[in-house]
């Protein structure tokens, strides 16, 4: 059984339907990409799975468990972390305190995170070495806003670490980076990779390709394709897309 699985998803905004019958898979330990034109439902597809939408019909299992419906806080404690598209991050806030009140204990307290967040050391020593693996050790103190673009994709990235998650969504990590701030998220995400099941939807194919055990090609609302990188070069929409002859 996979660590995480949708059947028959379907979602609709008035009379658009965006999803329609998508099956998809996630095992253990892997690395699985989403790709497909703009306008696919690929973002739509995250927030269904991950509990920011309610699909209108079909069903989502996290460890056997099912999920669909619940709130995105629910579907954080059991273990589900994701990212976004567009940044989201407390920008007058140092990069340590973001980190620190995102940890699920420090969450349990609510408002009173942030009160409580100056006396807890040893969330501070989590935090601190949340930052680190992500890239940002030294700059704990610097505000979120201070940031450079690229460390604050590693810092929202962080925020996602901090709740401890299982499974771990990126939703277009490397939108906006340059050549050097997508290499460096490259190592990141393949140290992840050794420890997490990760979900990425990307426009970089390189990228992608590089990474990634498993891809879904979504389009029109639906899986079109999927397979191993390499043979998804042979598909006929990677081809058409010019991306078939990608030297990964």
């Amino acid at each position: 059984m996979a660590l995480f699985e949708a059947t028959g998803l379907h979602k609709r905004f008035g009379d658009r339907v965006v999803l329609e019958a998508i099956d998809l898979a996630f095992e253990s330990g892997t690395l699985t990409g989403i790709m497909g034109p703009n306008g696919a439902g690929k973002t739509t597809c995250f927030n269904c799975l991950t509990g920011m939408y309610v699909p209108d019909r079909g069903e989502i299992r996290m460890d056997g468990q099912s999920i669909a419906g619940r709130s995105p806080d629910e579907v954080t404690r059991l273990g589900v972390a994701r990212s976004f598209q567009a940044i989201s991050l407390f920008d007058d806030d140092s990069a340590l305190d973001n980190v620190t009140v995102a940890l699920p204990r420090m969450r349990a307290r609510s408002f009173d995170a942030w009160r409580h967040r100056a006396r807890d050391s040893a969330a501070h020593d989590e935090a601190a070495s949340i930052l680190e693996r992500v890239g940002l050790r030294g700059r704990e103190q610097v505000r979120a806003r201070d940031l450079a673009y690229g460390e604050r994709r590693a810092l929202e990235i962080g925020l996602a670490l901090a709740t401890a998650p299982r499974i771990l969504f990126l939703d277009e990590p490397t939108s906006g980076l340059g050549a050097s701030g997508t290499a460096r998220l490259l190592d990141l995400v393949s140290e992840l990779k050794r420890t997490l099941t990760l979900v990425i939807i990307e426009h970089d194919m390189r990228f992608l390709f590089r990474l990634a055990d498993h891809i879904n090609v979504i389009h029109w609302g639906q899986v079109i394709a999927q397979g191993a990188p390499d043979a998804l070069r042979e598909n006929a929409w990677v081809r058409r897309s010019a991306l078939g002859s990608l030297e990964c």
